[in-house]
């Protein structure tokens, strides 16, 4: 007679199984980016990553086989059935081909965002009609993916256990005590498994959990696992009050996003140009880079070069975040990516304000720029929000007759940048001015093309793919500022030009935690009142580009930023800041902390140790001070983002 204990032994065979599928999708994920992660995981400390991965997988395989725990343990005969049986391995199949599937796709998604994906995906695409094509193109790129997908997946159907139990032959008491035993048994181990353990001073697990076992926030990735960062966000409350200081007069002693004007201010009211420019890394442009490769790195982009040589720029600039949703709030509002991209969050709902609200209430003509289609990434309903009196996307490019439409699209998403900008700048010619004028670029993004017919002219070149596409939409620029200058506005504007995010990076000093948010940010007039400044006294950053311009048009009301104003504020109290799977990246003078909202992880000379290898925690007289700082800023934002306080008079 076959043991009652049968269906209890095949759970855990077969959850054995999942633990495999998940240590090869990790192996793959490893394999996928290695270039990033051999940087700080060799050795032991790979070793520790992969350790420290099982518990997350752990927690994941519990939640996403719990339901077939309870088919597989439930003492009723019924179960006993072939197709009952058939039905629990269908399940059980399809849950964890679901699972690696998450696994493979983050593994290539992960060079763009640096972290695991979260339930915040959802959102995120939710207004993009693209995915079908993208994810096509990706398939054939990525064909390894899914041929190691579609072994796993029939070697799950091939290995999985299938327990025997005749029903005429076990109905006994010792039939229902066993499986009523091994149930009762499972309980507690898959809720331990769920929390990362089940004793009363462990918490459940989180997404910052994975950092106890790394050096680096960016290899937290390796650790997690999809389907975990995924379950463990959903419904949560993203902004919850780190509660650092019950005393509120001292926290808006320490640190306030409200900057109040300066008596003397006096209005100047120029044009505001800002080019955001997709996936520009800093890494790309020569005028930073000039002693890679032994001093013969020329990088990518003549024309922006070019236009260093007339314009105010930062030696340590950095992006925000590490997505094009990040960078939107960031630059426009002064409101940093903290934890979640904001405009995913509910606190998008809150009442905001931004450079073109503010420039509004001055009598400037705005209007916000994206040859995307319209309500692509949440775009035109931010901007809209933030008080843009004009949105023009695809589908006004398409019904401007003196444009080329569809012919100019890429195909996949949006109008190619060289026409979009020309498109540009004959609506700004019919503005009344001043005007505030923002405009997202998009060729130099993923799947990397450049027009058909330029194709000879901006071929494949240094071995990222990504490079020809910056080539061309360095050329883009270059156009559109030779036919700007004929315009009669041209002499009173103030331009912007910092990218969203960085992307394919080849030199080490790109791929560290603080380098894979390096990015150009550069102010530029035509009457060269800010150049020639490379300035390395200061520390830029996206969310403070807002108050920044604030400060060079004398702007002489309050407003919110989470940011500095150079203009107004001493260099060595300016300072950056991001976030990494669960860790707080706080940049000022020449350290770089690293906290994990309860202690600090590392500091590092960055300016002195550019690749962060001496980890200088606890060694330094300024972590106290930063860490109260930074503790500031967190539960300012925290704060302000909980109880819809994002405007200065609130």
């Amino acid at each position: 007679m076959t043991s009652p204990l049968a269906p209890l032994v095949a759970v855990v065979c077969n959850l054995l199984i999942a633990y495999v599928i998940y240590f090869i999708a990790r192996v793959a994920y490893y394999l996928e980016n290695h270039t990033i992660f051999s940087q700080g995981l060799q050795g032991n400390a790979l070793a520790d990553a992969f350790a420290g991965g099982l518990v997350f997988d752990t927690s994941a395989i519990m939640y996403t086989c719990a339901l077939y725990i309870i088919m597989m343990l439930l003492p009723l005969h019924l179960k006993e059935r072939s197709t009952y049986h058939k039905v629990c391995k269908w399940v059980f199949v399809i849950i964890n081909s679901i699972a690696l599937a998450m696994n493979l796709m983050d593994a290539v998604y992960f060079q763009y965002t640096s972290r695991r994906t979260t339930s915040t995906v959802f959102s995120e695409f939710g207004n993009e009609g693209n995915l079908a094509g993208i994810m096509g193109i990706e398939f054939i790129k990525h064909w390894y993916f899914v041929l190691l997908a579609a072994v796993l997946i029939w070697l799950m159907w091939k290995l999985y256990v299938t327990p025997r139990l005749e029903a005429n032959k076990c109905c006994n008491w010792r039939y229902y005590v066993t499986l009523v035993l091994s149930l009762v048994a499972m309980i507690p181990a898959v809720i331990g498994g769920m929390r990362g353990g089940l004793a009363h001073s462990v918490r459940p697990i989180t997404v910052s959990n994975a950092n106890q076992y790394v050096d680096r926030p960016i290899d937290a990735a390796l650790v997690l696992n999809t389907p975990f960062s995924i379950l463990r966000t959903l419904g949560k409350n993203v902004f919850a009050d780190p509660h650092y200081f019950d005393d509120k007069a001292q926290l808006e002693a320490i640190y306030t996003p409200i900057h109040q004007p300066d008596s003397a201010a006096v209005f100047t009211p120029k044009n505001v140009v800002v080019i955001i420019v997709e996936s520009l890394g800093k890494e790309y442009i020569g005028t930073f880079n000039r002693d890679l490769d032994g001093g013969k790195y020329q990088g990518y982009t003549p024309f922006i070069d070019s236009l260093l040589t007339r314009s105010l720029t930062f030696k340590y600039s950095y992006a925000n975040g590490r997505k094009s949703i990040d960078a939107m709030p960031s630059v426009l509002s002064g409101i940093p990516m903290m934890i979640e991209p904001f405009l995913l969050t509910p606190a998008s709902m809150n009442d905001l304000s931004g450079l073109a609200h503010q420039l509004d209430e001055k009598g400037y003509s705005t209007a916000f720029f994206h040859g995307a289609n319209n309500g692509s990434m949440g775009f035109q309903a931010f901007a809209r929000a933030t008080g843009y009196q004009q949105y023009l996307g695809r589908d006004e490019y398409n019904q401007d007759p003196h444009f080329g439409g569809d012919k100019d699209y890429d195909g996949m998403w949006a109008i190619w940048d060289e026409p979009f900008l020309h498109f540009m700048l004959t609506k700004l010619n019919g503005y009344k001015e001043p005007f505030l004028a923002t405009v997202f670029t998009a060729s130099s993004h993923h799947p990397f093309k450049v027009p058909e017919q330029l194709e000879k002219q901006y071929p494949d070149e240094g071995g990222q793919p990504i490079h020809k596409c910056v080539r061309y939409t360095d050329m883009a620029l270059r156009h559109f500022f030779e036919n700007a200058a004929k315009q009669p506005w041209y002499d009173n504007t103030l331009f912007v030009i910092v990218a969203d995010h960085t992307n394919q990076t080849t030199h080490d000093i790109y791929q560290t935690d603080l380098g894979l948010y390096s990015i150009p940010i550069i102010f530029f007039t035509p009457d060269g009142s800010l150049a020639p400044a490379m300035r390395d006294d200061v520390v830029m950053q996206q969310a403070s580009i807002m108050p920044t311009i604030m400060g060079m048009l004398g702007y002489d009301k309050p407003y919110l930023a989470f940011g500095c104003d150079i203009v107004n504020t001493p260099a060595d109290q300016t300072w950056a800041f991001n976030y990494s799977n669960g860790i707080y990246q706080y940049i000022k003078g020449d350290l770089m902390m690293q906290f994990d909202g309860e202690k600090t992880k590392a500091i590092y000379r960055f300016k002195t140790d550019p690749i962060l290898r001496n980890n200088l925690a606890g060694k330094v007289p300024e972590q106290q001070t930063m860490e109260r700082d930074l503790k500031a800023l967190i539960q300012q934002y925290m704060d302000r983002m909980n109880g819809n306080r994002l405007t200065a008079g609130s």
